[in-house]
C-alpha cells in the first residue's frame, strides 16, 4: 500500500474510532474523552494495529490540542481569572512541589540515581490542560469558580514544568546548573504571558471592528485562527507549550464583540480535529510493555502515587473553597495526558530510562487521564459547588 494511502487509512480509522468511543462512553454516562482515549489504545499499534502513528496524524493531534485550548480561552474571561489568581497560583505551585517530591521518592527507591530520579519526577508534575478542559466543557461548568482555578493552575503548572525541565536537563547533561538559561527562560515565559494578556487585551478591545474589515464574511473567524496559530507558534518558539499560546489567544479574543460568533463558528472545526488529540494520546500506549504482573504492579503503584500527590497538593492549595470545592480542583489537576507522555519521550531520548520505565510512565499518564473525567462528573453534580 502506498504511503499516502496508509496515512489516509490511519486518519480514517483514528477519526472513526474516536466517534465510536465517544458514543459508547456517553451512552455509559461517562465523558466522551474516556471513550476516545480507550479507542486510541484499542486501534493503536500495540492492540489491533489498525492505525499507525504517522507524522500527519501527530500534526492533526497537535492542531486539535491547540484549537481545544483556544476554544477554552474563548469561554474564559480575564476578569474571572483575576478573581481566582491567588488561589490558582497556590494550587499550581503546590500541585508541582508535592508530585515532584513523590515521583522523586519513588524513582530513588526504584534504584535511579539522583539526576535520573529528578527526570522521572518531572513526569509526575504537569497537568494536561487539554483533557480537563474538554471535560469541563462537556459538563458545562467552565464558568464555575473551581473550573477557573483549574484552568489558571494548569497554565501555571505547565510553565513550572517547563522551568523544571530546564533545570533537570542541565543537571542530566553534566554541565551543571545553568542559572543564565533558567533566568532567561523565566523572563521569556512571564514576559510573553503578560505581554499577550495586557497588550493583547487592550488591542483586541480597541480594534475589534477591524476583524470585519475584509470582504470575506468569515474574516473574524479566519483572523482569530491566524492569531491562535501565531501565538501558539510564539509560545513554542520560546519553549512554552503551544497550547498556552492558544489559550491566551482565546482569552484576549473573548474580550471582543465577536466572542459568541467565534464560539459558534469554530464548533465544526473543533468537531473534526480535537478527537485526534485524544485518540493519538491513547495510541501512544504500548500494551506489550505491560505484559507482566511485576510491571502492572509498578503501573498501579505509580498511578496511585501520581493521583494522590496531585490531589493532595492541589486540594491544599484550594482549601479556601471548602472540602468539596477543593476536591473538585484536586481531581481536575490529576490528568497528566500528553504532557506526561512528552516528558517521558524526552527521558527515553536522553537515555535516562529504558522502554519498561517509559511504558510505566506512559500508562500512568493515560490512567490518570481516564480516572479523572468520571470523578469530575460526580463532583460537579453536587449543588454546593460555588458559581464564579
Amino acid at each position: 500500500m502506498e504511503h499516502g494511502t496508509t496515512v489516509l487509512l490511519s486518519i480514517f480509522v483514528a477519526f472513526l474510532a474516536a466517534q465510536v468511543g465517544a458514543e459508547i462512553a456517553q451512552r455509559l454516562k461517562m465523558p466522551s474523552v474516556v471513550g476516545q482515549l480507550a479507542a486510541g489504545v484499542i486501534v493503536g499499534p500495540s492492540v489491533l494495529a489498525w492505525a499507525e502513528i504517522h507524522e500527519p496524524l501527530r500534526v492533526l493531534a497537535e492542531i486539535g490540542a491547540v484549537l481545544l485550548l483556544f476554544s477554552v480561552g474563548l469561554e474564559t474571561r480575564i476578569a474571572e481569572l483575576k478573581k481566582v489568581g491567588k488561589v490558582a497560583l497556590l494550587v499550581g505551585v503546590l500541585g508541582v512541589i508535592v508530585p515532584f517530591m513523590a515521583g522523586g521518592a519513588w524513582a530513588a527507591a526504584a534504584g535511579f540515581d539522583s539526576y535520573k530520579a529528578m527526570f522521572v519526577a518531572a513526569a509526575f508534575v504537569a497537568t494536561s490542560a487539554g483533557i480537563t478542559a474538554k471535560v469541563l466543557q462537556e459538563l458545562g461548568v467552565i464558568s464555575r469558580i473551581e473550573s477557573q482555578i483549574i484552568l489558571g493552575a494548569a497554565i501555571i503548572d505547565d510553565v513550572l514544568a517547563m522551568l523544571l525541565l530546564v533545570v533537570v536537563s542541565s543537571l542530566q547533561s553534566g554541565t551543571g546548573f545553568d542559572f543564565l538559561r533558567l533566568g532567561t527562560t523565566i523572563v521569556q515565559a512571564l514576559g510573553f504571558i503578560l505581554l499577550v494578556v495586557v497588550v493583547g487585551r487592550y488591542v483586541m478591545k480597541r480594534s475589534s471592528n477591524l476583524m470585519d474589515a475584509p470582504v470575506d464574511p468569515q474574516s473574524p473567524l479566519i483572523i482569530s485562527l491566524v492569531i491562535c496559530l501565531g501565538l501558539a507558534l510564539a509560545a513554542a518558539y520560546i519553549g512554552l507549550a503551544a497550547i498556552i499560546g492558544a489559550f491566551l489567544a482565546g482569552l484576549i479574543l473573548a474580550e471582543t464583540d465577536h466572542r459568541s460568533a467565534l464560539q459558534k463558528e469554530s464548533k465544526p472545526i473543533l468537531a473534526f480535529v480535537v478527537p485526534f488529540f485524544f485518540v493519538v494520546t491513547g495510541m501512544e500506549v504500548d500494551m506489550r510493555m505491560l505484559a507482566s504482573w511485576d510491571v502492572l504492579g509498578t503501573v498501579l503503584l505509580v498511578t496511585l502515587l501520581a493521583v494522590a500527590a496531585k490531589l493532595v497538593g492541589a486540594s491544599i492549595g484550594a482549601a479556601s473553597l471548602g472540602f468539596k470545592g477543593a476536591m473538585a480542583v484536586g481531581v481536575g489537576m490529576v490528568p497528566r495526558g500528553e504532557v506526561g507522555i512528552i516528558i517521558a519521550s524526552l527521558g527515553r531520548q536522553a537515555n535516562v530510562f529504558g522502554n519498561t520505565t517509559y511504558a510505566v510512565i506512559i500508562a500512568m499518564s493515560l490512567l490518570t487521564s481516564v480516572i479523572a473525567p468520571p470523578a469530575l462528573k460526580v463532583l460537579f453534580k453536587n449543588e454546593d459547588a460555588q458559581p464564579a
